[in-house]
């Protein structure tokens, strides 16, 4: 049998459960998973293997009205994300309905010449009326090759879902090492398990204005991985509210990151978590191009 490779891209409404579904298709976690919306902010690829066949997963952050130059960026990823892909995937959370939002997408993506597949995510909270009219109302605005109906936390449907992508992608050599599950590199997903962290444990305490930028990702002779990370924010106030009382919020946020690390990578990780006040970082294009995003106007 021939190899196959090609890439989908994952667009949906924030929180639509996109983040979960990337990671249930390629069988570990690659992006971030928080019950924060907005929290994807690079292009993050999971990469699913079925037989002979490489899906490149491109999960682009959720689409939603553009108030800051960091918003901009994250709404250009999406459609720059979706400009070379095979088939356009988009996951709707099928327990909340139909919406504003999902008009806009539906729109947006209704123009575009790709495959278009409708991935109604979360079915085992939403009641079955509901989950007809809402494939019904989406399929007579978008022209849907498919309609799959599925729930990435449990991973019912995933399979059917996973093996009709395949399908559809194109025959041709790997663009990716068999081993290698995505192109986020360990830099990158370093940052965004110390992120994630830094969400789980402060909730609304701390606001957009941080970013994590890896500084030094080490090999290091007995197996394990040396990782220096700088937590940036905008203000001393959120500075402190990182460490917090002598140190011990950054401790709990290192823990449980290097933990979850260590479980990703599969080897020993010492991790280095320092915070840093920078006021502008949003204006900082290198920081946007460390993070996965283009520069916007």
């Amino acid at each position: 049998m021939a190899e196959r490779a090609g890439l989908v891209a994952v667009v949906g409404a924030p929180n639509a459960g996109k983040s979960t579904l990337v990671n249930a298709l390629v069988g570990q976690k690659v992006a971030i998973v928080s019950p924060k919306a907005q929290t994807t902010r690079t292009r993050l690829m999971g990469i699913a293997l079925l037989g002979e066949t490489q899906v490149l997963l491109v999960d682009t952050p959720g689409i939603f009205e553009p108030r800051r130059r960091l918003d901009r960026a994250m709404n250009a990823a999406v459609w720059e994300g979706a400009k070379d892909a095979d088939a356009i995937a988009l996951v709707v959370d099928s327990s909340k309905g139909f919406s504003r939002g999902l008009e806009q997408i539906a729109q947006r993506i209704a123009e575009r010449r790709e495959p278009k597949i409708l991935v109604l995510n979360k079915v085992d909270i939403a009641k079955k009326d509901d989950l007809l009219t809402l494939a019904a109302g989406m399929n007579e605005r978008v022209k849907f090759t498919d309609t799959f109906m599925v729930s990435a936390t449990t991973g019912d449907g995933v399979a059917d879902l996973k093996a009709a992508l395949a399908e559809r992608m194109p025959a041709g050599p790997w663009l990716f090492p068999e081993d290698q599950v995505s192109d986020a590199t360990d830099r990158m997903l370093a940052a965004e398990v110390t992120r994630e962290q830094l969400y789980l444990k402060l909730h609304a305490e701390l606001p957009y204005a941080s970013a994590i930028e890896t500084e030094k990702y080490e090999e290091r002779k007995d197996g394990s991985v040396a990782i220096h990370q700088q937590i940036l924010v905008g203000r001393p106030t959120q500075k402190a509210i990182v460490l917090g009382k002598g140190g011990a919020m950054i401790r709990q946020i290192g823990e449980a990151a290097r933990t979850e690390l260590a479980e990703l990578l599969g080897r020993k990780v010492h991790l280095f978590l320092h915070v840093k006040v920078k006021p502008d970082w949003e204006e900082d294009r290198g920081l946007y191009r460390e993070i996965g995003l283009d520069w916007v106007e």
